[in-house]
C-alpha cells in the first residue's frame, strides 16, 4: 500500500478518566424521558467514523457521563443505535454503575484504521454511520419499538441525532465525518437541543473535552513544542501563534516561527490539523489560535508510536506573505545528529520515563527537537531502495558505519540514528538504490508516522546513480559443493513467469547454480487460496524448468508437506522449507523412507558407528511448541563425491510485533526473540546429536533465522567448545556483514553456519542482489559457501 494511501490520522489527546462504583453501593435514580433535560446520566459523545479511512480509532463509541450527586446504577439498560430514517434499534446492554462524575465508555463495531481504543466499559457490536444518525440512551435492555420518532419515548433518558437525523431532541446535531465526532460542549448541561449541545471535533473517547472555555494562552510555536516529547501547553488552548507556511497537505499545514529561541531543543515548526484541505498558501503568515493536542499515529506500531504536536480546531487569520525561512540543514554544518543512540536514558514510555531530553545524544530527542520544522539535507546519501510504500532512507554525508555498497550497517551498539526515511506525503518519491545520492539541498518537513521519523521533501529528488550493480558469484571448483540459502518470497504458482524467471536467473547467473539449494517461502501449488491444499510439487517443478530454461542445470527438489494452516506465514500459502540439488554433479541425496509432517528424524548409527538420519529429508522435532505457527526446518542426508553432508534448512519466527527502533518505548522490546531462542534450542540440539555420534561430521545449517548474527539466536545455534559451529556471517569484514536492508539499516538475518571439520576449506559469498534495489525478486540477498567436504577422521 502506497504511503500516499496511507490516512493521515489526528486526534486530540485522551486521558482515561472512568471509574466505577461497585453495583451494590449504586443509587438506583428512577429515568427522567429525554424530552426534560437529564440532571444525571447523559450521552455526552457519540463517534461513527471508527476504522473508517482517516479514522483516528478503530472502533465506533458512544460516551456517557454521571452529573448527578450519586453513583448511578446502568444494570439493565442499554445503549440503541438505528439509522438517520431508520425505524429498526440495536441494542448494547449496560453493566456496572457510573460514579458521579465519571465516564462510561461503551466501544461499538469498528474497521482496520486507526489507534486502538481505551478500554471500555462495555463492548458492542453496533456499525454506526459516519455521518447521520441517531442515538438513544434507554433504560431498558428491549430495543425500542417507537419506529423513527423514538426521542419522547418514556424509556429513553436522552437521545442524540446527528446530520440528516429525522429525529432529535429539537434539532440534530451538525453532521460528523471519519475523523469527527459529535461532543457536548458542557458535559454538564443538557439543553435537549441537540445541535445546541453538541459540536462536532477532534474525537476524545473518556476524556471529557467541553464546559466553560478557559481563556487562550499567548504562545510562540517552541512554547508549544517544548524540549520534550509531549507539549508543556497540551489540552491548552492558546492564541496569537505567528509564523509562516512552509508546507501544505491535504488534511493541515505546517508553519514556522521565522524568530526562533536560543534553545535548539525546542522545535520552531509544528502542524495545524484542518481535518480538510487548508485554503492557506506557502508564504502566507498567519496569526492562529488553536488547541494543543498529542496526536498518536495509528497504523504499523499503533499504540507503539510517539505522537506528534499539532494545533486543532484552529482560527486562522492570514496577516499577509513573508519568505519561507531558510532550512535548517540537517549535517555537516548544521545539526548533526547523534551517531550511535537512539535513547539511552528512558527503561519503558519516552513519554513518561524518560529522565532527560537529549537532542545531543539520543536520535529520537534529535528528531523530535525538529518536529514540524523547516530543514534541508545537502546531497543525502541513499541507504536502502525505494520501498513499496514509497519511502526511501537517506542519510547526510559523513554518517558511518558504510557498507562497502553505500548502505549503513545496523549493529548491536549502533542502530544508525542518523536515518531519516523520504516519504510521498506531499511530493512522489523518485525510485532509489543504496549507493545513490540526492542532488542538492533536498528540503522539506519533519514529521512521524508508521513508527518513524518521516523527512517530508516539497519538491520531488533528483537521483544521482551511484553505480551499485548486482553481484554475481564466483563458480566453484571441481573439488568444492556449492551450498547456498535463498528466501524467494512467498513463491507460488500464481506469481507468474516473470517472477520464476527472476529466480532462475539469479540461481543461475548470480548464484552460479550452487549444488545445494536451501529455500525458505515455498507456497503451495495454489498460494494464499485457503483451498486446503498443502502440496508444493507445482511451484518446485515451475522453478526447476524455470531454471532449465534460463540455461541452467536440471534441479531435483525434497521437502514434506506441511499440516494446513499450522506452519504461519500468508493464510491459505502453506509456507515451508525446500531443498533443491543438482542432478548433473556428484552430490546426491541420500532418500531414506519415514519423513513426514509430524515425525521427529532422529539420528541412526551404521556398523561403523557413521551417524544417519532415521529418515531424509526429515524435520527436526516438530512437535516442539516452539514451532507452533512456524516453519518447521528440514533436514538432508547428501553426499559429495562419497563424503556424507548433513544440511538443515530453516526459517525462524519473524521480527513482527516487536517494538519499532523509534517507538515510544524505550529501549524496544523484541517480543519476538524468545520463541527464535527455543527454535535455535531444537535445532542446535538435533546438531548436538549428529556430532555426539562423529565429532567430525560436516553439518550445514542455514536459512533465514531472522535474526542478527551478533543475537542471541545466532549464539545459541553457535554453541561453544569442540562442537561450536562456525557462523560465516561473522568472519566476514564488518562493512559485508549484511544480507537484508530494513527501513535503510543494513543487517543479517540470513545466516549459514557450518561445522568445524569444513572450516579449513570455506568459501563464503553474500551475493548482493536483491536487498539494495527496488525491483527486486526477493527481498532478501541470498548466500552461498563453497566447501570440501573432509573425511570424518581429518580434524
Amino acid at each position: 500500500m502506497s504511503a500516499l494511501n496511507r490516512p493521515r490520522r489526528r486526534l486530540g489527546a485522551l486521558v482515561v478518566t472512568t471509574s466505577l462504583l461497585a453495583a451494590g453501593s449504586a443509587v438506583a435514580i428512577l429515568a427522567t424521558p429525554a424530552q426534560a433535560a437529564s440532571t444525571d446520566v447523559v450521552v455526552t459523545e457519540v463517534y461513527g467514523g471508527g476504522g473508517n479511512s482517516g479514522a483516528p480509532y478503530t472502533n465506533d463509541f458512544v460516551e456517557l457521563t454521571n452529573n448527578g450527586s450519586a453513583a448511578i446504577d446502568v444494570s439493565g439498560w442499554s445503549v440503541q443505535y438505528a439509522s438517520a430514517a431508520g425505524t429498526t434499534w440495536q441494542v448494547t446492554k449496560l453493566t456496572g454503575s457510573i460514579d458521579p462524575g465519571a465516564t462510561y465508555l461503551v466501544q461499538e463495531g469498528g474497521g482496520a484504521n486507526g489507534q486502538p481504543m481505551p478500554t471500555p466499559n462495555v463492548t458492542g457490536t453496533i456499525l454506526m454511520s459516519a455521518t447521520a444518525g441517531k442515538v438513544a440512551l434507554v433504560t431498558t435492555q428491549t430495543a425500542l419499538t417507537c419506529g423513527a420518532i423514538c426521542h419522547a419515548d418514556p424509556s429513553v433518558k436522552d437521545y442524540v441525532g446527528y446530520g440528516t437525523a429525522n429525529d432529535s431532541e429539537t434539532a440534530p446535531a451538525a453532521g460528523l465525518s471519519n475523523t469527527t465526532s459529535a461532543a457536548r460542549n458542557d458535559p454538564k448541561q443538557d439543553t435537549d437541543n441537540n445541535n445546541a449541545d453538541f459540536t462536532a471535533g477532534n474525537p476524545s473517547p473518556g476524556t471529557l473535552t467541553g464546559g466553560p472555555a478557559e481563556p487562550p494562552v499567548d504562545a510562540k510555536i517552541h512554547d508549544i513544542q517544548g524540549a520534550a516529547h509531549r507539549s508543556p501547553l497540551e489540552g491548552k488552548r492558546v492564541s496569537n501563534v505567528t509564523g509562516v507556511v512552509t508546507a501544505v497537505s491535504s488534511n493541515g499545514f505546517w508553519f514556522q516561527d521565522p524568530q526562533p529561541d536560543d534553545n535548539p531543543a525546542t522545535s520552531e515548526g509544528v502542524f495545524v490539523f484542518t481535518s480538510s484541505a487548508p485554503t492557506v498558501a506557502v508564504g502566507d503568515a498567519l496569526n492562529v489560535e488553536g488547541s494543543v493536542a498529542e496526536f498518536r499515529p495509528g497504523g504499523s506500531g499503533g499504540t507503539t508510536n510517539l505522537t506528534t504536536t499539532e494545533l486543532t480546531n484552529a482560527k486562522i487569520t492570514v496577516t499577509g506573505t513573508a519568505a519561507v525561512p531558510a532550512p535548517t540543514i540537517v549535517g555537516k554544518g548544521g545539526r548533526v545528529p547523534p551517531s550511535t543512540v537512539i535513547d539511552d536514558d528512558s527503561n519503558g514510555d519516552v513519554e513518561t520515563t524518560s529522565t532527560a531530553f537529549d537532542p545531543a545524544n539520543d536520535g529520537l530527542d534529535f528528531w523530535e527537537s525538529l518536529e514540524g520544522m523547516w530543514l534541508g539535507i545537502n546531497k543525502p546519501e541513499v541507504t536502502g531502495p525505494t520501498s513499496s510504500f514509497r519511502e526511501l532512507s537517506v542519510v547526510p554525508a559523513g554518517a558511518g558505519v558504510r557498507t562497502v555498497r553505500g548502505g549503513i550497517l545496523l549493529q548491536k551498539t549502533d542502530s544508525n540514528p542518523e536515518r531519516v526515511l523520504l516519504d510521498d506525503v506531499l511530493v512522489p518519491i523518485p525510485d532509489a538504490k543504496t549507493g545513490d545520492k540526492l542532488a542538492g539541498v533536498v528540503t522539506g518537513v519533519l514529521d512521524y508516522s508508521f513508527g518513524n521519523f518521516k523527512f517530508l521533501p516539497t519538491v520531488t529528488p533528483t537521483v544521482i546513480d551511484g553505480g551499485v550493480k548486482r553481484e554475481v558469484t564466483k563458480k566453484s571448483s571441481i573439488a568444492q559443493v556449492s551450498v547456498a540459502t535463498f528466501n524467494v518470497e512467498n513463491l507460488d504458482p500464481a506469481d507468474g513467469p516473470a517472477k520464476f524467471d527472476g529466480l532462475a536467473q539469479a540461481v543461475v547467473k548470480n548464484l552460479a547454480s550452487p549444488d545445494i539449494l536451501g529455500l525458505e517461502e515455498v507456497q503451495d501449488n495454489d498460494g494464499a487460496v485457503n483451498s486446503g491444499t498443502v502440496a508444493a510439487d507445482v511451484t518446485l517443478n515451475t522453478l526447476a524448468a524455470a531454471i532449465v530454461k534460463a540455461g541452467g542445470p536440471k534441479y531435483a527438489w525434497r521437502e514434506i508437506d506441511p499440516v494446513d494452516g499450522k506452519e504461519g506465514g500468508e493464510p491459505g500459502g502453506n509456507i515451508r522449507v525446500a531443498f533443491m540439488f543438482r542432478t548433473d554433479k556428484p552430490v546426491k541425496f541420500i532418500d531414506r523412507a519415514g519423513g513426514g509432517s509430524t515425525v521427529a528424524t532422529t539420528i541412526t548409527t551404521d556398523r561403523f558407528g557413521k551417524p544417519h538420519l532415521s529418515a531424509s529429508p526429515g524435520r527436526v522435532d516438530p512437535a516442539n511448541p516452539a514451532w507452533a505457527d512456524t516453519r518447521v526446518p528440514l533436514a538432508g542426508e547428501f553426499t559429495w563425491l562419497g563424503q556424507s553432508l548433513f544440511v538443515v534448512v530453516n526459517h525462524f519466527s519473524s521480527k513482527g510485533g516487536d517494538d519499532p527502533l523509534w517507538g515510544r518505548f524505550q529501549p524496544p522490546v523484541q517480543s519476538s526473540a524468545p520463541k527464535r531462542h527455543q527454535q535455535a534450542e531444537a535445532v542446535r540440539g538435533f546438531v548436538d546429536q549428529i556430532l555426539a555420534k562423529d565429532k567430525g561430521a560436516n553439518v550445514v545449517v542455514l536459512g533465514d533465522l531472522n535474526d542478527f548474527d551478533w543475537s542471541g539466536t545466532a549464539d545459541i545455534l553457535v554453541g561453544s567448545g569442540k562442537t561450536a559451529l562456525i557462523d560465516l556471517p561473522r568472519t566476514l569484514p564488518l562493512k559485508e556483514r549484511y544480507s537484508y536492508v530494513f527501513e535503510g539499516n543494513s543487517q543479517i538475518l540470513d545466516q549459514i553456519l557450518i561445522s568445524q571439520n569444513l572450516r579449513p576449506a570455506s568459501s563464503y559469498d553474500v551475493v548482493h542482489m536483491n536487498a539494495e534495489f527496488p525491483d527486486q525478486i526477493s527481498d532478501h540477498d541470498p548466500q552461498v559457501v563453497k566447501l570440501i567436504p573432509l573425511p570424518s577422521w581429518i580434524r
